[in-house]
């Protein structure tokens, strides 16, 4: 949903002059170790360039792809490199991997180079970034977590068992909730990370319409902390207030999902939310240079906990760019160079692999295309997951194409015969709840899930918002909600 207005290396070894290797050292502290290693080092410096090297070193579980992040504090300008594929973007340096070092198993070590201009200044960078995970900082092992008493109240281990969610004991379970939007634009917008209070008597609030599902929207740039964000809203901040919102959500009982909603990446095109190549707005599809890492290190985050759900992208639109709609969702499974979007896109299948490859089994959602409210493909074009939980994310609003129960009954029930299927999103822009009423009957007919838009004091007709208060006081539209959970759940 969118939201409220706001080689070249012959050439210059003649010139170069060799200086002493400058390599940042790795800080440790007793009985701990960094998740991951990188030495820098300045290895030949001249009159306007340098070349520097980096090796990688990976101290956690085995990954099958790695991209390194890292900020020039300098000024100094990236022209080149080898043994990876490097970018510079403001002052931020990306080296991702090439198809042939991808793989780096547990204590494994990679190199790669690069040459760079400096002018005035060529310091060391400070900070580097694995997969999104900071390096170079002991962590302390983490306490191993009690076993989890089956007869507590709390949020459940949920798998996709066939067509169904299903709890530990292998019970049927149906996520039922809210959205609870602000984590995807008040940090980019510099004006906070979340919108409005997310204190525990405002998520208490929630509970108490009998919700047992709270969807967080999130931000890549402001999760992986790059430059041009603002630091008090980015990074750790950022990562910190997400895991905070996560424990209140399940204190209270209620299943946190936590999904990728804006992303990197200049679209211009057909439906474009912004001509910024930043993460400002919704983009057609997610962008393979940040968006891999970005759930690398949301997976390794919370993979310990299984009771978090991931969803991988908000709403697809690759539809408006193609020529076809078969390119689009073959744009919207494999990624690559997309008809009609500018930037390398990450598809369903790399963000699938970027979890596993952590080591995560938490239950996955994707969206279709159409802003996620077609899935007529979803099954043909389904991404292989090795652990087998993946479920089918779907949105609807009273002005989408397919917002009637033909339509559902046509492209909806095949998918949701076969797979689990979430409403992420629900709503509409009447203040009312006459189209949302039909929503949930047809899919309280087949006990599947959905999750109301959106948990924030919006105008309800251009937003829409679920309620005028953070206690929980409902707008009309939100009237219809949550009496309906109520009377689910009561």
């Amino acid at each position: 949903m969118r939201h409220p207005p706001r080689s070249v290396l012959a050439a210059v070894a003649g010139a170069v002059a060799l200086i002493g290797s400058v390599t940042v050292p790795v800080v440790t502290a007793s009985g701990a170790a960094p998740a991951c290693s990188v030495e820098y080092s300045v290895t030949s410096q001249w009159g306007s360039g340098f070349q520097g090297a980096v090796k990688i070193t990976n101290n956690t579980a085995a990954m099958s792809s790695w991209s390194l992040a890292f900020d020039f504090a300098g000024g100094q300008k990236l022209t080149q490199g080898w043994n990876a594929t490097w970018s510079q973007s403001g002052t931020t340096v990306t080296a991702a991997n090439e198809s042939y070092n991808g793989s780096l198993a547990t204590g494994a070590s990679v190199s790669a180079g690069f040459i760079a201009s400096w002018s005035g200044s060529n310091a060391v960078p400070t900070s580097f970034r694995l997969n999104g995970t900071s390096c170079n900082t002991a962590v302390e092992p983490s306490p191993t977590p009690e076993p989890t008493d089956p007869a507590e109240d709390g949020p459940p281990v949920l798998r996709a068992s066939g067509n169904k969610l299903v709890d530990a004991g292998g019970a049927t379970r149906r996520l039922l909730g809210v959205n609870r939007s602000g984590g995807e634009f008040m940090c980019v917008q510099g004006r906070g990370i979340f919108d409005g209070p997310v204190d525990d008597a405002s998520v208490k609030a929630i509970a108490g319409w009998k919700a047992n599902t709270v969807r967080i929207p999130l931000n890549e740039e402001c999760w992986l902390g790059l430059s041009t964000i603002d630091p008090v809203y980015a990074g750790a901040n950022y990562i910190n207030a997400v895991k905070d919102l996560v424990a209140k959500v399940k204190a209270h009982g209620m299943t946190p999902v936590v999904e990728l909603h804006w992303t990197y990446g200049q679209y211009t095109g057909n439906s474009a939310g912004c001509s910024d190549v930043h993460a400002s707005c919704q983009k057609p599809m997610p962008d393979m240079q940040y968006t891999p890492s970005f759930w690398a290190s949301v997976a390794n985050t919370f993979k310990n906990d299984r009771t978090v759900v991931f969803d991988l992208f908000n709403e697809p639109y690759p539809d408006r760019a193609t020529s076809t709609t078969t390119q689009a969702w073959q744009c919207w499974r494999d990624g690559g160079n997309c008809p009609g979007i500018g930037y390398e896109v990450a598809g369903m299948q790399d963000l699938v692999d970027s979890v596993r490859g952590t080591g995560a089994t938490n239950l996955i959602l994707a969206g279709g295309i159409a802003y996620s409210n077609d899935l007529s493909q979803w099954l043909t074009y389904k991404p292989a997951d090795p652990a087998g939980n993946l479920a089918a994310a779907w949105h609807v609003y009273n002005f989408n194409t397919c917002a009637n129960e033909s339509c559902w009954n046509s492209t909806l029930a095949p998918v949701a015969a076969q797979v689990p299927l979430v409403a992420g999103e629900i709503g509409e822009n009447t203040c009312a709840h006459g189209f949302i009423d039909q929503v949930m009957k047809w899919f309280d007919d087949r006990g599947l899930s959905y999750l109301g838009w959106t948990w924030n004091t919006w105008d309800c007709s251009s937003g829409p918002s679920l309620i005028s208060s953070y206690d929980g006081t409902p707008t009309a539209f939100g009237t219809g909600l949550r009496d309906h959970l109520r009377a689910l759940n009561g």
